[in-house]
């Protein structure tokens, strides 16, 4: 461990005290012309979440540092306690180990997207539009029994939700330090697989013949017929939530990513369903016997993408409606609403503005603000801080860290 969490293993104490994170992924936005300059957290209708703001601490957080755009896993793993600079996990594995998928020593996963190239070979959809989860099934399958193995590596592909799944290359000798080969744009062909170090040459070639099959098999498909590939990496587990916060703690997401994340961090997976009434559900099956709640979801980040700002605005409302009563009824000691990054609509994509948050507690300085949005939070009594300290401040408002010196 770092001395960041070595400090808080040192101070962290079991109490009975329950904290719950909801993790509303990408709800930071940026004022849309359309709703007269506010953002959609700002213009939805959330009288729940603008009473509770009103008796909490508010307060923006940059996953990672201002000005820099996080992922989505070193946005959680920051969430989490950790330096993510120093605690980097790939998207293979956090979608392999979402859905059950167990590696060996010599795995290199890697996530892809079914994506959708032109007749000149350019990418003209990222998510060969986010095709359903039974679509991409039939043609993980079909990958699967085509290519089982390619340059001496045995090849494993497994769905994970609509255009996401996950490939491993399993073999004695393979390196993980490859880029992505999605572009990360529209208009200009995918990248193609390439080494950053002479131990990672192999998986190169591995990958790349796998693309250029895939290619071949999928050439007919109207919408997913190329792989873009993300996130190579090896597994290697975080310090865990036990070892680290004492905590039991519980992990209630919908997608695969995301419990993958917490499952890296020692977290309990719960059946979560599909759906926010599903989440709530799961979460009051699991109150007794833990005292540390992650609750994910995930809508909000898709909608930001797609640049559907109603949609996002209305994921927004559905939490507030459906999420917000029913944990205030559970009465948790710690309440905490945040992202794990912006995803404006403007943008369609991450962006490095730092994320609104609200922590509820019975000894928070309260802000008294008349809503929760990113304006109210820029002036909250929590300030402007890096992600990683979200963690200890849970813990602090929690009562569950020792007096640091004498």
């Amino acid at each position: 461990m770092d001395a960041h969490l070595d400090l808080l293993s040192s101070l962290s104490r079991k109490t009975g005290s329950r904290i719950v994170l909801v993790v509303m992924d990408g709800v930071g936005d940026i004022p849309v012309e359309e709703l007269e300059g506010r953002t959609v957290l700002e213009a939805a209708d959330t009288p729940h979440l603008d009473r509770l703001a009103a008796r909490s601490a508010l307060g923006l957080l940059d996953p990672v540092m201002p000005g820099v755009t996080p992922g989505s896993g070193p946005g959680h793993t920051a969430l989490f306690g950790h330096e993510q600079t120093t605690h980097l996990v790939g998207r293979g594995v956090l979608e392999g180990l979402g859905i059950g998928f167990e590696f060996t020593d010599i795995d290199v996963a890697a996530r892809f997207n079914f994506a959708t190239l032109d007749a000149q070979g350019n990418v003209t959809d990222r998510r060969a539009g986010r095709i359903d989860s039974e679509s991409a099934t039939a043609l993980c399958a079909r990958l699967q029994e085509a290519i089982p193995s390619v340059g001496g590596a045995e090849v494993i592909v497994r769905p994970v939700k609509e255009h996401r799944g996950v490939v491993v290359f399993r073999a004695e000798g393979l390196g993980a330090n490859l880029p992505d080969t999605d572009p990360q744009v529209t208009g200009v062909p995918p990248l193609a697989p390439h080494a950053l170090d002479q131990a990672s040459q192999a998986t190169a070639a591995a990958a790349a013949e796998f693309v250029e099959r895939a290619g071949e098999l999928l050439r007919g498909e109207d919408r997913a017929n190329t792989l873009l590939l993300r996130g190579f990496a090896r597994y290697d587990p975080l310090p865990s939530f036990g070892d680290v916060f004492k905590l039991s703690a519980v992990a209630i997401a919908v997608y695969p990513m995301y419990r993958g994340l917490a499952s890296l961090a020692g977290m309990q997976i719960v059946d979560a369903g599909s759906s926010l009434l599903d989440q709530v559900e799961a979460l009051r099956g699991a109150w007794e016997g833990h005292d540390f709640f992650f609750l994910h979801v995930k809508k909000t980040d898709s909608h930001g993408e797609d640049g559907n700002w109603k949609a996002k605005l209305e994921v927004i409302e559905e939490v507030d409606r459906v999420l917000v009563p029913a944990l205030l009824d559970m009465g948790p000691d710690v309440l905490v609403f945040t992202g794990d990054h912006s995803t404006p609509c403007a943008l369609e994509s991450h962006s490095w503005h730092p994320v609104p948050v609200l922590l509820s507690a019975s000894t928070v300085r309260r802000h008294g603000a008349g809503g929760f949005g990113e304006r109210a939070c820029a002036t909250g009594s929590l300030g402007r801080f890096r992600g990683k300290y979200l963690m200890p401040m849970m813990m602090g408002y929690a009562g569950k860290l020792l007096k640091f010196g004498a």
